[in-house]
């Protein structure tokens, strides 16, 4: 199974992609964490992205805040999969981060989630990754029909309160 690399800006980002590491780990997907910046790091950010598919990683995960440049350096040095996690800050909170991950010139895609949405970048990771793995396509089929039945009881116990009224 291909690995998953979720870099971080900053080692502060941790707390918010701690969720797709949580999330990647449930569905069994080998993770692998770093921190590495576009702007403080540019060269270590190059060489990782350059050598990420050698390596074997199928998706990369990028968070960063404010200018949030991580994922369009990643994405311009590979040909994998880059997901960006645009990272609130005090600042706009999130706004900026998000306007800057999602901008990408044309021919350097970034799919991006919501400001702070580590785990929805594990489950798109874990779907990109099941277009070649079944194991992991039958364990996304599992957590839809997990999630309908979990939408399901919360309306029945609605339905009682209701009731009671």
């Amino acid at each position: 199974m291909k690995k998953v690399a979720v870099i971080m800006g900053s080692d502060s980002d941790f707390p918010v992609v701690k969720d797709a590491v949580c999330e990647l780990k449930k569905y069994g997907v080998p993770v692998e964490c770093r921190v590495m910046s576009a702007h403080r790091t540019p060269e270590l950010a190059s060489q990782f992205a350059t050598n990420a598919k050698a390596d074997g990683f199928g998706v990369i995960i990028c968070a960063a805040g404010m200018a949030a440049h991580l994922a369009g350096v990643i994405a311009g040095h590979t040909t994998l999969p880059v997901i960006g996690i645009p990272i609130k800050s005090s600042t706009l909170d999130g706004l900026d981060a998000l306007l800057a991950t999602v901008m990408m010139p044309s021919g350097i895609p970034v799919a991006t989630v919501a400001i702070n949405g580590a785990k929805n970048a594990a489950v798109l990771a874990i779907q990109m990754l099941a277009l070649s793995d079944e194991e992991l396509s039958k364990k996304l089929e599992q957590a839809k029909l997990d999630m309908i039945e979990g939408v399901k009881a919360k309306n029945e116990a609605l339905q009682e309160k209701v009731a009671e009224l």
